[in-house]
């Protein structure tokens, strides 16, 4: 296993370092840590939190066994035997299914199409093509509830942010941004590129399980015309 910088975070957190780039090899070691953890929780151990190339582990100091000079030191030297002592079936990769989200890139949805395929110098049906054609892992959860960072884009996709963020992005907008591409659970302030729309729900606060995604998991985009996207949004509102 990957060697594994560990860093006092705060009172309650330690980080887990797995380096500074962003891929998936390195994240995947990042989810088994993860999963390891998980199965053999410490005293005090409360969750885990990934990011891209960081796993950060909260735990309750007033119930953490104090082994060590700092209780931060006790949580860490924990996790170093728990990972060299993981049994090996723990310590596999894990497959996961693939969510399909129908998106439609119709211009009235894909507000950034026109711009991106001039700076890009790509068409329009080029960009859409390049995006439906990857499966994308998500790398983490942030920004807002539910946000997905998803990576990585084609090379040829690969474009800044806006200069001047939108007040107000809806909910559903699929978007890009450097390497990555993401889908907007709520009505947010944005500035990334906005290529089009899904009527997939990826947060729903009312459901006992309000979020779709999670790091780890992989995602592909569907392109739908902009009838069919009208006609499943139309069932969502009789519901």
């Amino acid at each position: 296993m990957q060697e594994i910088q560990y860093i006092s975070l705060s009172e309650t957190a330690v980080l887990l370092s797995f380096g500074n780039t962003i891929n998936d090899p390195d994240h995947e070691k990042l989810m088994q840590v993860k999963k390891i953890i998980e199965h053999n929780p410490f005293k005090g151990f409360i969750e885990t939190v990934p990011a891209y190339n960081s796993l950060a582990v909260y735990y309750n100091p007033l119930t953490v066994e104090k082994k060590y000079e700092t209780i931060a030191a006790s949580v860490i030297e924990q996790v170093k035997i728990m990972l060299q002592t993981a049994h090996p079936s723990i310590n596999e990769s894990n497959s996961s299914s693939i969510v399909s989200i129908p998106v439609c890139y119709d211009e009235e949805y894909g507000i950034d199409l026109d711009e991106l395929s001039t700076h890009l110098q790509l068409s329009v049906d080029e960009i859409i093509q390049l995006h439906t054609d990857k499966v994308y892992k998500i790398f983490m959860i942030g920004f807002t509830p539910g946000f997905p960072y998803m990576g990585t884009v084609d090379e040829k996709l690969f474009t800044k942010r806006k200069a001047q963020p939108r007040v107000q992005v809806l909910a559903g907008s699929v978007a890009i941004a450097g390497n990555q591409t993401g889908i907007y659970p709520l009505a947010t302030p944005g500035g990334w590129n906005i290529i089009g729309r899904t009527s997939v729900k990826i947060f729903d606060q009312q459901k006992k399980h309000p979020f779709l995604l999670k790091a780890g998991d992989q995602v592909e985009f569907t392109s739908i015309t902009k009838k069919e996207f009208e006609a499943l949004i139309g069932k969502q509102i009789k519901k």
